[in-house]
This record gives C-alpha cells, structure tokens and sequence, in this order.
C-alpha cells in the first residue's frame, strides 16, 4: 500500500504547515489546545457534534490531497478505519449529565457516531472497522487497512483519527499523568491505495525521530500523531521511515521502505 493523501487539522491550524517548531512553547502554559468545529454546509450537520464535524472535514482535506472526488470513492470499493481514544468523551459525557441537545440517545453509540457521518458525507458502503486507542491503535489501523488493500476487500482504504479534549478538560486534568502536556485536538485521515510495500506492526523499545518530531511540534494528539507523522514524512519524501506510538504500556513500531513516487508535480510516498 502507498499513501495517496494526508489531510491534517490540528489546534494549530490547517495543515502540517501550521504546526510550531514547538508545541510546549507554543502552548504558552495552556494544558489543551483546542480545534474549533468546522462550518460545514448543509442542514444535515445542524446537530452534528463537533467532533463528527471534524471528522467529515479531515477526511475532505485527504481526498483534496489525493486528488479524488466524491465521486471516486463512494461506494463499496472504499473502506474506512476509524480510530479514537477520546473523541467519543464528549457525547457520553452529554449523556451521563443528560445535556439538553444531545444527539446521541445510547452511549455506547458514541464511537461509531464519527465514521458514520463520513461515510454518510460521502457514500462509503465498504468495509468498516473502528479501533479504540492511541497511537498503537492507530498502527493497527493502518496494518488493518493495508490487510483490506491486499485481500482486494477494497480499492482505497481511508483512515481516520479524531481526538477532542475540551469537553472533558476536568476530567483530563485529573488524569494528566496518563498524557503530556499540551493535549491538542486534531483530526487527521490518510487516503491509502495499492502499491510500495505493506505495514508491519512489532514492539519497540522506545520513539522513533518521527514520533519525537510529532510530540515536539504538535503535542500529544494521542491516535493522530501517526497520521501527523504521514503527513509530515510526505512533505520530506523520506524513502524509509519509522512510525511509532505508544498507549498504556504498549509501544509498536510500523516501517515501510517504499519509493517515493512523483506524480505530475505532487509527490505521493508509501505509508510510513
């Protein structure tokens, strides 16, 4: 599998471009950075939560990066690998506390409410698959997507994060010995293909340069900074890279050696 596009939103800003040279000074002693809810168009996303908003906007932001249209992926040839480990805090919490407005009647529903209006949004019916954790699940996430692209379960494979904090600050604070600081919201989907050479996902003793370089310029995003790390790995066109995250006491590593590809003036690398 190769990646044919990256789109990244962070607390930051749109894009890897907007991330500080570091996020810790940067942050100016806020312990979370947040990402306001995109103003997406149409009645339908009236009573969207913000983090399913956020997840309809990264996934545009790929496919505006691969060159795709709507058209392209909708159907059953396009599945969708969905990862978390906090989005789903601020809907369950609206239940628990029984917020007026809230658009979720089950709370068990919370996770799969971000895939869902994707794949409304664009007319995904292939295979579907949510992962709940940090970074190492999203590893897994992208060795489940590229399992698809070899079995031939799909033609493109979109992988998606979403990480919200603000909603549940309180909670966060009494818990920061599980995350360092500054928590930055993001949403971030890799557009995955066929081609280059598949994703292997082992243990690993401890962070690679990629994932240092992720924690110091976007903070901790928790299941995004291997997707950030794609993002950032296309714009050096690095041949072989590294990936690593960890989540509760478990750290992998994912490598791909794959050629970087020029196609026209944009460059499109393997996943890394």
């Amino acid at each position: 599998m190769r990646v044919a596009g990256v789109g990244v939103l962070t607390g930051w800003g749109d894009g890897v471009d907007a991330l500080p040279a570091d996020a810790g000074a940067a942050a100016a002693g806020r312990r979370i950075v947040p990402l306001p809810a995109p103003a997406l168009p149409g009645e339908r996303f009236r009573r969207a939560t913000r983090e399913c908003l956020l997840g309809v906007a990264a996934a545009s932001a790929a496919l505006r990066d691969a060159g795709l249209d709507r058209e392209a992926v909708r159907g059953e040839r396009t599945a969708l690998v969905y990862v978390t480990a906090a989005a789903y805090g601020a809907s369950n919490r609206r239940f628990i506390e029984a917020e007026a407005g809230g658009a979720l009647h089950f709370p068990y529903t919370a996770p799969s409410a971000v895939p869902a209006e994707v794949t409304i949004d664009l007319g995904l019916t292939g295979r579907y698959v949510i992962l709940i954790g940090g970074a190492v699940a999203t590893l897994d996430a992208l060795w489940q997507a590229g399992r698809l692209l070899e079995e031939d379960a799909c033609e493109r494979a979109l992988v998606l994060a979403v990480e919200t904090f603000d909603e549940c600050a309180d909670l966060h604070a009494r818990a920061r010995w599980l995350a360092p600081r500054p928590l930055v919201e993001a949403a971030a989907c890799a557009v995955l293909v066929r081609g280059g050479r598949g994703l292997a996902v082992s243990p690993a003793g401890a962070a690679s340069s990629l994932e240092a370089m992720v924690r110091r310029r976007a903070g901790e995003t928790l299941a995004c900074a291997p997707l950030i790390g794609l993002a950032l790995a296309r714009r050096t066109g690095d041949h072989v890279v590294s990936l690593t995250g960890e989540w509760r006491g478990r750290r992998a590593r994912g490598v791909v050696d794959g050629a970087v590809e020029d196609v026209g003036a944009r460059r499109v690398a393997a996943p890394q």
